[in-house]
């Protein structure tokens, strides 16, 4: 390894301990990690970054699902299905990542962002409490739908997934914040699975960073996840508004700078 990789890792896995964190507590630590990534390795193609970003962060998304499980009861029928088809969705997406510009999608997404705000903004109790509801054919045929779709955006464009499962969750299911938040842990590693199995077969991570990275992810998850739990739904609702805004912005950001 040489000295300029040395500094690029160890600039690196700050980044990668908060992303870690924020992706255990509410979702939407892509917003750090990639960023982070395509400024501090100008070298690195977009699907490079995309497979390091992805290996890296599915440690974290273990270890944050492993401590919800153990404190917490999920529906796992629900949770399983879920996942399975938001693992078909991001092969889906990640297929097609070199043949369509993801900037296509980006107003879409802006506007999905928008209602979602508002929606939370204007709703105060909105996932504070769990209606403890059974979970139904109806819901398992909606969290099948959700799930491939939500796939589908986190193989083709990415950032705030996990913020996008968190809204779904509590606003299809009725579950609180932290429920969904875990909830949103598996569906979240399926998504990643299925990108690193498009994307490891290509060459496309980089392990002398992804595995560093991925266990300052680690840590960072086992901190997030207590202080989702420690903190409760009024917590991770703040957090889960402050992030959508952030991720608002940048895509904002990005879908107006080619027009200055």
């Amino acid at each position: 390894m040489t000295h300029e990789t040395l500094i690029q890792l160890l600039t690196l896995l700050p980044l990668a301990f908060a992303t870690g964190a924020i992706n255990a507590a509410v979702g939407g630590g892509g917003l750090i990690q990639v960023p982070g990534m395509y400024a501090i390795l100008p070298s690195f193609l977009p699907a490079q970054i995309m497979g390091t970003d992805k290996l890296a962060s599915i440690f974290g998304h273990a270890t944050s699902m492993r401590q919800y499980a153990l404190k917490m009861s999920l529906p796992w029928r629900l949770v399983l299905l879920t996942s399975a088809a938001a693992f078909v969705g991001a092969l889906s997406g990640v297929s097609i990542m070199y043949l369509v510009p993801a900037t296509w999608m980006k107003p879409i997404v802006i506007v999905i962002l928008i209602v979602m705000l508002v929606y939370t903004w204007f709703k105060p109790q909105f996932g504070t409490q769990d209606a403890n509801k059974p979970i139904t054919r109806n819901d398992l045929y909606k969290g099948l739908v959700l799930g491939f779709v939500i796939g589908f955006y986190d193989g083709f464009v990415g950032p705030g997934t996990g913020s996008f499962l968190l809204f779904l969750f509590v606003r299809f299911f009725h579950f609180d914040f932290l429920k969904a938040t875990a909830c949103a842990k598996v569906v979240n590693f399926g998504t990643n699975f299925a990108a690193l199995a498009f994307l490891v077969p290509a060459g496309m991570v980089v392990y002398s960073f992804a595995i560093p990275m991925g266990i300052a992810g680690v840590l960072g998850a086992l901190v997030g996840s207590r202080l989702a739990m420690k903190g409760g739904n009024h917590w991770i609702r703040r957090l889960f508004l402050i992030l959508a805004v952030s991720l608002l912005a940048k895509l904002v950001w990005e879908t107006v700078r080619p027009w200055l």
